[in-house]
């Protein structure tokens, strides 16, 4: 064997490299798979059934006790399209809690990595909402309950930032909340607190023209629901979204995440 086929051999290249990293995240989500929901009863399936039942369980209350129309818009429509990101952040937001204390022994290995436990409970995260999410929405449609989107394509687009956005929040959650213990035990308060921030449950042209800015130029959450309004209602809204703002805040949120998942393993205590 030659220096040059020796040097190969020591050091993989940048696609091997992926390539090992994406078995090891594949690893872990089937670890966090068979330790969070078991092998007994429906087992995995609970990774799209939780998320069902918190989206199916929230529309069918506000279809049943708000009325069928409000602003010109179907009720039903207005949650599910906004009820499902919000369990996405909301749970991705939830997994990245302490995420590196629970899963400290696991970075024994060589090959394990903050940055893979994170992705790997924020993937399974995002991949049974979005799932949930279509069930419900197929669901929604079928029953007659909600038209089928006019345009697709804003819808993944949505969907897509949304995904963004979970991503680097939950790598700086991560982070801050092993940092703070204070923090840990205040983010479920100050989950239910941002809930008017998102835009879950309203339009921004519903707002006060004076008071839009605050959801317009802040809250990529809002941005993104928006977007996926427009997809879903069509001509039937006036939407308010920055496709520039979205990927720069979202960018920048992931930046600063991935700075600080690289800092971060010097204050994980591993047991």
């Amino acid at each position: 064997m030659n220096r040059r086929s020796a040097a190969r051999h020591q050091f993989p290249s940048l696609w091997q490299a992926f390539l090992a990293q994406g078995r090891v995240i594949f690893a872990l989500i089937m670890r966090e798979i068979h330790t969070r929901y078991g092998r007994e009863n429906i087992g995995f399936l609970w990774v799209i059934g939780e998320p069902i039942l918190f989206c199916a369980g929230v529309a069918i209350v506000w279809t049943a006790i708000r009325p069928s129309y409000e602003h010109g818009v179907q009720m039903t429509a207005m949650v599910v399209t906004g009820y499902v990101p919000l369990t996405m952040w909301r749970h991705t937001m939830g997994r990245a809690v302490k995420a590196y204390e629970v899963n400290s022994s696991l970075l024994f290995h060589q090959l394990v990595t903050p940055l893979d436990i994170i992705l790997a409970r924020t993937i399974l995260e995002v991949v049974g909402t979005i799932l949930a999410g279509a069930i419900v929405l197929g669901g929604a449609v079928g029953f007659g309950y909600m038209k089928a989107p006019a345009d697709w394509g804003l819808v993944y687009g949505g969907m897509g930032f949304i995904t963004f956005f979970c991503v680097g929040f939950s790598l700086v959650i991560a982070a801050l909340t092993e940092l703070s213990d204070l923090l840990e035990k205040a983010m479920g308060i100050i989950s239910y607190l941002s809930i008017p921030w998102t835009g879950t449950f309203f339009m921004i042209d519903w707002m006060p023209a004076h008071y839009r800015w605050i959801l317009e130029d802040t809250s990529p959450m809002a941005n993104s629901i928006e977007m996926i309004r427009a997809g879903v209602f069509g001509l039937d809204v006036v939407p308010h979204y920055s496709i520039f703002f979205l990927f720069v805040s979202c960018m920048l949120l992931l930046i600063i995440g991935l700075y600080m998942t690289k800092r971060i393993r010097p204050y994980i205590k591993l047991s």
